[in-house]
């Protein structure tokens, strides 16, 4: 049966160009999508990995470095890491969660080191292990999950999560984006790690991260979490996608007749340059590093200066223009929510790692950042691996069980015609890359973008299935980055105050009364409702597990 034969195929007929039975199906090929896959396969399980592009080079993490929430087993470091981020977060992280995530992180990096990372030494001949650089980490784990034994589908995106007659995950079906083949997985459980929404706003290694995971989850049942702390920007040149943001606490911030822009460069310069960028440009100069600083720099983020040196611009020296480009819920922190320390979501047999899932659970109403979430990437990957494999332990039959369709939007619908994806994508882009709209929101603002976008929903929801397996790529993004502006926009809409990164201009104050967090989802109906934050030490199991060699 051809390929469009498949994709407007009903429920009970579902035919690939390739099967594959398997226990776990993981869907990312990114740090965390890595460590499921070698954490499921060190349970016994048979392990898929499907990547939307080439697992160790696609995605966030794999072009450039990023730090690593790596503190010693040390009471006192702990609690002081911890207590800066839960204050950054709104008070909406939990102390349990934060510990888990410290001690796995701990154990992981261990892992890494006896696996062969290459840590850099200090000048007391100690490894420094607070960071990770992109390249070689990414590589590194290729090889790990390869030599798990683990089966990886490069280059084929999932288009849709197919369930049984329980609603139960029973397998996944994708294309091959190079051969045009489709194909099929039956498996007894899937982890979701195909990371954030960034909304293709061209941030580094984020033009494969859509929100794909976060379509497919909800249209299984899945709830959202934290959907409103979305409204992350990376700072960079204008000229360049490189948004790592750390070299410019050296910057000093000038307007376009080389004046400094006062409280540009301060804790809250972000917010300055959001506001002045809305009317004029911004310019920037990296004049407050001396020689040493300046070796480093090249040292540590080699592919940041690449841009400059192309263009004959000296950093140093020159002023040169900056932007804020939209990195939505992958330097956000809302995601899939998460109900169990297996990294468990509330549809069985499904499972969410990192920036896919929720982080609020370790950084709360602030961003994750690069270490934070480089943290959780680790832990939530390990955990949800080993909580899928179990899972599936008790669904072997997996390759008898009924495949049902649960994919919508670019995949069926009420019409006969397709829409138009490029066009979808550039609607929701007016509404939710300007800084005037999303940096800080209101409550006409954000009414005003769902009127367009519930409306926009609607048109694709009338639309037919596309007609091509590689369309349907495309038009699934589409829908995805639709789904998430509203489940986002629809949160910061009910979230009537300031907390951590969800800004409010009609509300600039925290509502001591909203220490709570916002769940979401739906498709043609956007639902939210609240959820408590769960503080005391004891109200979750805390353990760890070892990394398997």
């Amino acid at each position: 049966m051809g390929s469009s034969d498949f994709l407007n195929g009903d429920a009970a007929g579902i035919t690939a160009s390739t099967e594959h039975t398997a226990d776990v199906l993981v869907i990312g090929g990114g740090p965390a999508g890595a460590w499921a896959a070698i954490s499921a396969a060190a349970r016994g399980a048979r392990v898929v990995l499907a990547d939307k592009g080439y697992c160790g080079t696609s995605g966030a993490t794999a072009p450039s470095g990023t730090g690593l929430w790596h503190v010693p087993r040390d009471t006192a470091a702990r609690e002081k890491a911890k207590a800066s981020r839960f204050t950054m977060g709104g008070f909406l992280a939990e102390h349990a969660w934060m510990d888990r995530v410290l001690e796995q992180t701990w154990l992981n990096v261990e892992q890494l080191t006896e696996w062969g990372y290459p840590f850099p030494v200090d000048e007391h001949g100690s490894l420094r292990r607070t960071s990770l650089q992109g390249p070689e980490y990414m590589r590194l784990m290729r090889k790990q999950v390869k030599q798990a034994g683990v089966r990886i589908l490069d280059h084929s995106p999932v288009l849709e999560l197919l369930v049984d007659d329980h609603g139960a995950i029973s397998g996944a079906s994708g294309v091959n984006r190079q051969t045009g083949d489709t194909w099929l997985a039956r498996v007894g459980s899937v982890v979701i790690a195909s990371g954030g929404c960034a909304f293709l706003s061209r941030a580094l290694g984020c033009n494969v991260l859509t929100g794909d995971g976060y379509l497919m989850a909800a249209e299984a049942g899945a709830q959202l979490s934290g959907m409103e702390f979305s409204n992350a920007y990376g700072l960079g040149p204008a000229f360049s996608s490189v948004t790592k943001s750390l070299f410019y606490n050296w910057a000093t911030f000038y307007d376009k007749d080389r004046q400094p822009i006062e409280g540009a460069g301060s804790s809250r310069g972000r917010s300055v340059i959001a506001r002045t960028l809305q009317t004029a440009p911004v310019f920037a100069c990296l004049d407050r590093a001396d020689a040493q600083i300046q070796a480093w720099m090249r040292t540590a983020q080699p592919n940041f200066f690449v841009s400059f040196d192309r263009l004959g611009i000296n950093p140093f020296t020159d002023h040169f223009p900056v932007s804020l480009r939209l990195e939505g819920t992958v330097r956000g922190t809302g995601g899939l929510r998460v109900v169990n320390d297996q990294c468990a979501t509330t549809v069985s047999g499904l499972y969410a790692a990192g920036d896919a899932a929720t982080r609020e659970l370790i950084c709360g109403a602030f961003t994750g950042g690069g270490s934070h979430n480089a943290a959780w990437a680790m832990s939530s990957g390990f955990w949800s691996g080993a909580g899928a494999a179990d899972h599936a332990r008790d669904a072997r039959s997996s390759h008898r069980r009924t495949l049902l369709r649960a994919g919508g939007a670019g995949l069926a619908g009420r019409g006969l015609q397709p829409y138009d994806s490029q066009a979808v994508i550039a609607a929701v882009q007016a509404e939710v890359l300007p800084y005037q709209r999303n940096w800080s929101r209101d409550a006409d603002a954000l009414d005003d973008s769902l009127g367009r976008l519930d409306r926009l929903w609607e048109q694709v929801r009338d639309s037919g299935p596309a007609r091509t397996p590689q369309d349907a790529v495309r038009a699934r993004e589409a829908a995805a980055m639709l789904a998430t502006s509203r489940w986002m926009y629809r949160s910061a809409l009910q979230r009537t105050e300031t907390r951590g990164m969800s800004r409010r201009s009609d509300h600039p104050g925290v509502d001591p009364l909203q220490q709570y967090r916002l769940l979401s989802g739906g498709l043609d109906e956007v639902w939210t409702t609240t959820d408590r934050v769960d503080n005391p030490a004891s109200s979750l199991t805390r353990h760890t597990e070892a990394v398997p060699a």
